[in-house]
């Protein structure tokens, strides 16, 4: 005996329920509202870098002050959210569509412009949505965690890019090539190494599912046999019963 009545103590439970429910995560939260800065300084940043025939030092500085906002935006978006508990929805979808419109953008207006040759930009486009697409090929059967090498080819496009938007000329002009010789590297390894890595995860996954469907069907197989079995038993049972019952009408 407590000497709680019975619905005092129910409702205490309720209470603790509802206590421990976590709450519901806003959608307008810091970490939301630097992604949507970012996805909408996309189309700023194609405004600027176009200005006067894209060419023009002083609109291009300005470009580059929006990518770089862009950028340091992302860098601490997602951080915030795991800090501070507001991973949402919106946030796991718009996050990445953000991340891949600015490089995008930044890409293409290099590329149009005549800065950048166009193979960088299929390149790096191409990685980009390749490596997408294949995290959905193997999402059943685990997630691709990014890898330190994957934070190094972010940095090293960030750098490049920033560095192609602006006007540079003599020494840094030459700098700049190097970079991105660098970036466009790190893009093909890590590509490579995320394919491997899928490769092993759904080899894993696939292999997992064939063993439990193999255990589940040695299961069934035993307990069809085990049933077969009693049936015999059963019949056999019945088969003497009847025997032994014919001997006494007989006797």
């Amino acid at each position: 005996m407590t000497g709680v009545p019975a619905s005092a103590a129910g409702s205490g439970s309720v209470a603790r329920t509802k206590r421990s429910a976590p709450a519901q995560v806003s959608l307008w939260n810091i970490a939301n509202i630097l992604t949507m800065l970012r996805l909408l300084l996309v189309p700023a940043f194609v405004m600027l870098m176009l200005a006067q025939g894209g060419h023009d030092p002083a609109w291009r500085s300005l470009a580059w002050a929006a990518f770089s906002i862009a950028m340091i935006t992302d860098l601490f978006d997602g951080e915030l959210a795991r800090r501070r508990n507001l991973v949402t929805d919106f946030g796991k979808i718009a996050d990445p569509i953000a991340d891949k419109a600015i490089m995008g953008a930044a890409l293409i207006c290099l590329s149009a412009l005549g800065d950048l040759s166009w193979w960088v930009t299929g390149v790096i486009l191409a990685r980009e949505l390749g490596i997408t697409l294949m995290r959905f090929w193997v999402i059943r059967h685990g997630v691709i965690p990014a890898s330190r090498g994957g934070k190094m080819k972010t940095l090293a496009q960030g750098i490049a890019v920033g560095m192609y938007i602006l006007a540079l000329t003599g020494p840094l002009a030459t700098l700049r090539w190097w970079v991105m010789a660098v970036a466009v590297a790190l893009t093909v390894g890590t590509a490579l190494d995320y394919v491997r890595q899928a490769v092993v995860l759904r080899r894993a996954g696939l292999a997992a599912e064939n063993g439990a469907t193999e255990t589940g069907s040695t299961g069934n197989e035993r307990t069809g046999n085990e049933r077969t079995g009693n049936e015999r038993a059963g019949n056999e049972q019945a088969e003497n019963e009847q025997a032994v019952r014919e001997e006494q009408a007989h006797g």
